[in-house]
């Protein structure tokens, strides 16, 4: 497929976390690339994010919902590629309430999957989560693509039905598809219900962190400006029909992030509360890279120890974009990712 047929790319749930981030990347990267960002500012989904970029000629938000079928056939029309972002991502939520789940991650890409099939098939990427693999061992083999699904939230299972989706309009209709499956983000815009952002900002207000069960779930994390790096060699370099698993070789326990934490802010083992643990609480995540660092070159680059640094140097100099969200989550403030 022709890179240029892509200068323009619809980017769903472009004013969230990740999204955010590729937005700012692809329009430093390609200077004459066009953005059309189509997000539904749910709780996660912020403006300011972007606020930097408001009035750059290449980039135009829409409001709405990406499952309303002819504000998607429209936009899909305009642009030659997708890269769909957009979903309800946090595991406690979807144990609260997975309706909006089912919305959003399963009809909401059923949806724009048709528009890109019948617009004269898009090329198409799909974002996905390591969680739809499920839960490892200590001494298990990491997630790689050729691993069967196990789901075990309202959450990963929507993401499976997705990923799922994504592939059968690959096989059925040949629409130009590529998927990937990553290990957990963390850098700047992350909204502060996740574990890194919530723990930073909590420290930074003297309050405590709520660490889950005994605090040895282990994770995989990924930098999110290596995330954006890879999505952008799939998209341009992948292979049509493929999956590619991104992580970023940094497993760890919660525990030991935690305190990672609190010694690159001044704190102690006091700033510690041991909660009750997650209902299904996935015991670990790891993810093997090789795949995509064979076929396309790619590996992190950004050590977990630098990017940490970093994401806390982040959110002390931007207090004013993290508070007001604190104030707006009405989410229980636990959170592993």
């Amino acid at each position: 497929m022709d890179k240029n047929e892509f200068k323009t790319i619809l980017v769903t749930g472009g004013a969230g976390f990740i999204g955010s981030n590729f937005i700012h990347y692809v329009l430093k990267k390609y200077p004459d690339y066009r953005i059309i960002n189509l997000d539904a500012l749910t709780y996660a989904g912020n403006l300011e994010n972007l606020k930097d970029i408001e009035g750059e000629p290449r980039y135009k938000f829409v409001k709405g919902d990406i499952g309303d079928k002819d504000l998607v056939d429209g936009l899909v029309r305009e642009a030659g590629a997708i890269v769909h972002f957009a979903a309800e991502s946090h595991v406690d939520r979807s144990i609260a309430d997975p309706q909006n789940f089912i919305h959003t991650n399963i009809v909401g890409t059923y949806t724009l999957l048709e528009a890109a099939r019948n617009n004269g098939r898009k090329r198409f990427h799909h974002i996905s989560t390591d969680e739809v693999f499920g839960s490892l061992g200590p001494d298990d083999p990491k997630f790689n693509e050729k691993m069967p699904y196990d789901p075990r939230s309202p959450y990963s299972a929507s993401k499976a039905a997705s990923d799922h989706m994504v592939r059968a309009y690959y096989h059925t209709f040949g629409l130009p598809v590529t998927i990937s499956n990553c290990s957990n983000n963390y850098g700047a815009y992350q909204f502060p219900e996740k574990l890194i952002p919530l723990f930073i900002t909590n420290l930074l207000e003297s309050k405590q962190v709520p660490l889950y069960g005994d605090g040895l779930n282990v994770r995989d994390w990924l930098y999110v400006d290596d995330h954006c790096q890879a999505i952008d060699l799939i998209l341009h370099e992948g292979k049509i029909g493929s999956t590619y698993c991104v992580g970023g070789n940094s497993e760890i326990t919660n525990k030991e992030l935690t305190y990672q934490i609190l010694k690159l802010m001044g704190k102690n083992e006091s700033s510690v509360e041991f909660v009750k643990d997650r209902l299904g609480h996935d015991r670990r995540y790891a993810i093997d890279f090789s795949k995509i660092n064979k076929e396309l070159g790619w590996a992190p680059r950004v050590s977990f120890e630098d990017g940490l640094k970093e994401t806390i140097k982040w959110y002390i100099e931007n207090e004013a974009w993290w508070k007001k969200l604190k104030v707006r989550s009405t989410t229980s403030e636990n959170a592993t990712g």
